[in-house]
């Protein structure tokens, strides 16, 4: 059972993040606090949220013993999509201390974009500078195959929603962020040095229903190469913070022609979880050639390539 007694002097409404009278803000500062108490950890350089079937990344990311329960910590919901777990560990990866989270919610389990987003508010109020978002989706472009490690280049909103929508903001940070460079240049390149692997636009849908063919269409008409249902609404949080952004996203079925038979939702976590070691090789790689937070250097901006297309078919949750 949760004991938030010390919560009493925080003088913060208890509501859920983005409810009437919540500070989102204030939240993610008050359950960074625990989280430090929780992992013995002052601070935490760098945020790794995993998607579908890629828990296992974990495991080669240096995770190791009992993980955090993250339901023990303010305004933590229980995560509900499949294969995500409300767990955590604070590790050493290659001189950064690196909170790994197993999963994530989505807008789709019926939650506001304020609590989607709130793990990643409550790591970068606990002093993490790079976010690092993985996730699963379907390929629209044709060119990428089932297993491929794609860095997110752009993306598309698609949800109808935003974590910084409502009346709360944070006051030390402008509402309308600049989205320009929304997953880092520098980031990427970091990634390609690491492994070989493709750029591409990712789209998000709300879900938790698949796209139709009419809407893959449509999707590859404006530029998306993937889509799925999550990890935009965190890094448009991630970015109003000021944190950087790397996005790496699994292809697990193809969204760009016809197909038979239902699509299994088993197999995307199986796909996803054959990729995992790749995507923690990615993930490891970078987190070593990151610049010390704080340091000169750190921020870089870069012109992004064109966007790529695709064709047609329905996708898988992720």
């Amino acid at each position: 059972m949760r004991d938030f007694a010390w919560l009493a002097s925080a003088a913060v409404p208890t509501t859920s993040p983005g409810a009437p009278g919540a500070n989102p803000f204030d939240q993610a500062r008050i359950a960074a606090r625990e989280l430090g108490r929780m992992t013995g950890a002052a601070h935490h350089d760098v945020l790794v949220v995993l998607g579908t079937g890629l828990i296992s990344a974990a495991d080669h990311l240096g995770a190791g013993g009992a993980p955090i329960d993250l339901t023990s910590l303010p305004w933590f919901a229980r995560f509900t999509g499949p294969g995500h777990r409300p767990e955590a560990w604070s590790v050493d990866l290659e001189g950064k201390r690196t909170l790994i989270v197993a999963g994530r919610l989505h807008l789709y389990e019926g939650r506001s974009p304020a609590e989607v987003v709130h793990p990643v508010r409550t790591a970068i109020a606990a002093g993490a500078r790079t976010v690092v978002l993985t996730c699963s989706a379907g390929a629209v472009n044709p060119s990428l195959s089932l297993g491929d490690v794609v860095a997110i280049r752009d993306h598309l909103n698609l949800t109808g929603t935003s974590p910084l929508a409502g009346t709360t903001t944070d006051s030390e940070r402008p509402r309308h962020v600049d989205m320009t460079d929304a997953w880092s240049p520098h980031l990427r390149a970091l990634a390609r040095s690491v492994a070989s692997i493709e750029e591409g636009v990712y789209a998000q849908m709300p879900g938790p229903q698949l796209e139709t063919p009419a809407e893959i269409r449509m999707l590859a008409a404006l530029g998306a190469d993937l889509v799925g249902m999550s990890t935009v609404p965190e890094a448009i949080a991630a970015r109003h913070l000021g944190a950087d952004v790397l996005g790496l996203a699994v292809v697990t079925n193809a969204a760009a022609g016809p197909r038979a038979g239902p699509l299994d939702v088993d197999e995307v976590v199986r796909v996803a979880s054959g990729s995992a070691p790749a995507v923690a090789k990615v993930v490891a790689g970078v987190v070593r050639s990151i610049d010390p937070v704080g340091a000169p250097g750190t921020v870089r901006r870069e012109a992004r390539p064109a966007v790529s297309g695709g064709d047609e078919a329905e996708t898988a949750p992720r």
